[in-house]
């Protein structure tokens, strides 16, 4: 099993629950940005960990499930043309409103702005604007269930006192995405019911999640890093790109929390939850053994390193 350092919290010294004010108002207030998740908090541990690379997937599959975000990605987004340069720029922005310091607010409004103009009808017929409070919550929402699900097969099971710190740590990341506290729920334990009523009467396969949970959908080959490792990746992608597809779809159905599982109506076995549980045990163990430069991501492992070298200066 992972060391207790894989998740902080209030247990370990982490952060207790944030207040639950309105973080746009106050901050007009004082002319100052929401502030981003504390060092050494859950976020700060969890987020930049490699294994959340693999709780990626379920989360994207899990917003896309909204018709209306998924009516907004199937008709304005690149995620089919330009699948690599998506994917890096959705997790330089993740890393950014955790590790980002001042970055992070700034991040947040180039996210507000690129959406200003996404709108459209959805598969039920309705109205969409991808920065309608409803939608645009739903897609920072996801994250924080798929985090407590996924870290209890990747890192450990939180403890309840984890598990309130990381959802307050969201709320901050939310405030940072321009999320008003009134379109959120401000406890766990308001959260869940929430959920319940998104699953039970809002969220289906959309064309978007059939696409990204099918095994047998083109993807163009990387087009990022060195050029001698694309050419043999450009060569070998007829090969690799099959088992690449069933890993991706395993881990973002197998890492979705069962009950939003169902409600999408993804199908999922027995003998898969076994192969996923027998692989997460491979990687509670490999994991917290690498040395920190290949355990953490660069930002977040760049951001780790200067936290802690201030408070070896502050004592």
């Amino acid at each position: 099993m992972s060391s207790a350092k894989d998740v902080r919290g209030p247990r370990d010294g982490g952060p207790e629950a944030a207040p639950g004010s309105d973080p746009e108002v106050s901050a007009r207030g004082r002319g100052a940005d929401p502030e981003p998740p504390p060092p050494g908090g859950v976020l700060w541990s969890l987020s930049g960990d490699i294994r959340a690379l693999l709780m990626l997937p379920a989360a994207l599959t899990l917003q896309v499930a909204h018709p209306a975000v998924g009516a907004g990605v199937d008709e304005h987004s690149v995620f089919r043309t330009d699948p690599w340069g998506r994917g890096e720029r959705s997790l330089r922005s993740l890393q950014l409103w955790v590790y980002g310091g001042a970055e992070a607010a700034e991040e947040g409004r180039r996210l507000r702005g690129l959406h200003r103009t996404i709108q459209g009808t959805d598969t039920r017929g309705r109205r969409y604007h991808a920065l309608t409070p409803a939608n645009y919550a739903w897609v920072h929402a996801t994250g924080f269930p798929v985090y407590q699900h996924a870290a209890r097969y990747l890192i450990r099971p939180m403890t309840p006192a984890q598990e309130r710190a990381l959802y307050a740590e969201w709320l901050q990341v939310g405030r940072i995405l321009g999320i008003h506290d009134r379109d959120m729920p401000q406890t766990v334990e308001e959260f869940w019911p929430y959920w319940k009523k998104m699953l039970a009467g809002e969220i289906e396969a959309t064309t978007v999640v059939r696409e990204l949970v099918d095994v047998d959908q083109p993807v163009p080959p990387p087009d990022r890093g060195p050029w001698p490792l694309r050419t043999v990746l450009r060569a070998l992608w007829p090969v690799l790109l099959p088992p690449l597809a069933r890993f991706r779809r395993f881990v973002a159905i197998g890492l979705m929390p069962p009950d939003a599982r169902a409600a999408v109506g993804l199908p999922w076995s027995a003998e898969q939850e076994r192969r996923l549980r027998r692989m997460c045990a491979v990687l509670r163990a490999v994991v917290p053994a690498l040395p920190e430069r290949l355990r953490y991501l660069p930002r977040a492992r760049a951001a780790r390193a200067a936290w802690a070298a201030e408070v070896r200066r502050n004592g």
